[in-house]
């Protein structure tokens, strides 16, 4: 295997401090490249089920390394375990969870065996099974308790039951029952709703694994106050985490806050200036900034300025001064620019496009009213190229001279009104050509005149909305 080199090149780091990591309360061992470090203790950290740990004397002298599988004393029998740590950090990670240095510690027997390891998957593939009989067997018997998990012992002559319980629970019954029915011996445990989600584990909202399944054994009281310390909004959904209590988190940073708190101005304190009163509205605790408001009861004119310049003015409001403005320098506070307080939260704040967008180029006329208008326009363009001196005047230089017609008035009466055209499929159609006065009108109104030749009189002449006319003649 390769080592773990640091990229200063001081060194490496040991691959035997390095354990699985699907296990909880995984630990590194730090100290064990130290030479003579496991030599120093002969007592080791085994590591059960989830969260669940113990420590046993090595004193058979065995070669045990970080994962390996031994089998451990047990009451009664034996059990199954990993080994989690060795060497020196065993006696400071048991000072750390409290146990004494003179209480009986109980020995460490082998490596597991074949054998051993048969029993122990037997006995663990009877778990789920045994959790889900004993809650119907605690609600038959009507005790207000949760069975959250069960354990079996490596040999399978032992079961722990862990359990969660608001009030006391009389359970001596719900025992006998359990031991008649799964022929074990019977321990029950209580636990807490955080020792329960250490042992499930899972994803806080951080992105990371939870911390009481990760490295957390001691849990203390969280209360709302450090919540309030912080400035965070007392909301329960996100103050609760995944075991419906107040986040363990909560408890990391309030010492900090205290301490950055306490050299801000009071809250109740209100700023008298010229312009007229400032209110304490927010404040952002770690970077030492004051927002005051000219309202107590919402955002109105705020100006943000530092906690020393807050006090500047708050010693000169003792002395019954009043300063121009609030802000620092005498200098005029800017107008305030509108917020949009949901655009945060917006599902669309990231499709806003950065540069604004290139205007399209308008297509060629291809079919309906363009094409009329667009005949219509070369018609008129082609009747002014044929009149004397302006068609001269409107013709491009370096181009040579179009054939005059006879007469120019003439031809322009008799002109069609449309030209060839081409449809979407590419072929080209040659509309029929009327003369305006038969037509009535630019846009192909309706015009009497002849018979049909059913014999009625009449007939009738109209465009479609794709430039074609259609008629019936007599």
């Amino acid at each position: 295997m390769n080592e773990f080199k640091l990229k200063n090149g001081s060194g490496s780091l040991c691959r035997k401090g390095c354990g699985r990591q699907d296990n909880k309360l995984n630990a590194y061992d730090w100290l064990a490249d130290v030479p003579g470090s496991r030599g120093e203790c002969d007592m080791v950290e085994v590591q059960f089920k989830n969260t669940r740990k113990g420590y046993f004397r090595n004193a058979n002298g065995l070669s045990l390394e970080k994962g390996d599988v031994v089998a451990v004393e047990a009451s009664p029998g034996h059990d199954i375990g990993t080994v989690s740590m060795t060497g020196r950090l065993v006696r400071l990670q048991m000072r750390k969870c409290g146990v004494r240095p003179d209480a009986e510690v109980r020995r460490v027997y082998r490596k597991a065996k074949p054998a051993d390891m048969e029993k122990y998957a037997e006995a663990k593939s009877r778990e789920h099974d045994t959790m889900i009989r004993s809650r119907q067997i605690a609600a038959n018997l009507g005790l207000q308790m949760k069975i959250g998990d069960v354990e079996y012992q490596g040999d399978g002559n032992k079961a722990i039951f862990y359990y969660i319980a608001d009030e006391r629970v009389d359970f001596r019954q719900l025992i006998k029952v359990l031991a008649e029915t799964f022929r074990v011996r019977i321990e029950m445990k209580q636990i807490g709703a955080r020792q329960e989600a250490g042992r499930i584990g899972g994803i806080g909202p951080c992105g990371r694994e939870l911390c009481c399944a990760a490295w957390m054994t001691s849990f203390v009281s969280v209360s709302t106050g450090a919540a309030r310390f912080q400035d965070i909004s007392l909301n329960p959904q996100k103050l609760a985490g995944q075991c419906a209590k107040l986040k363990c988190c909560l408890n990391y940073e309030v010492d900090a806050y205290v301490e950055c708190q306490k050299r801000l101005p009071s809250r109740e304190v209100a700023l008298e200036t010229r312009e007229g009163t400032y209110y304490y509205f927010k404040a952002d605790i770690l970077r030492g900034l004051v927002t005051y408001s000219t309202d107590k009861g919402f955002l109105a004119n705020e100006v943000t300025v530092t906690a020393r310049r807050a006090f500047e003015v708050i010693g000169m409001n003792r002395q019954g001064e009043k300063p121009d403005t609030l802000c620092e320098d005498g200098r005029s506070r800017e107008p305030a620019r509108p917020k949009d307080l949901l655009e945060q939260e917006s599902l669309t704040r990231f499709d806003k496009g950065g540069g604004k967008r290139k205007k399209r180029r308008n297509p060629q006329p291809s079919s309906g009213g363009e094409g009329k208008e667009a005949s219509a326009k070369g018609g008129g363009r082609r009747g002014m190229s044929g009149q004397g001196p302006e068609g001269e005047r409107g013709r491009q230089p370096g181009r040579p001279p179009r054939k005059k017609a006879a007469d120019a008035e003439d031809a322009a009466s008799r002109q069609p009104h449309s030209r060839r055209k081409q449809d979407d499929g590419g072929a080209r159609e040659r509309r029929e050509a009327f003369p305006r006065s038969e037509r009535g009108g630019r846009k192909g109104r309706k015009s009497g005149g002849g018979k049909r030749p059913d014999g009625a009189e009449g007939g009738n002449l109209s465009s479609g909305g794709d430039g074609t006319v259609s008629g019936v003649q007599a």
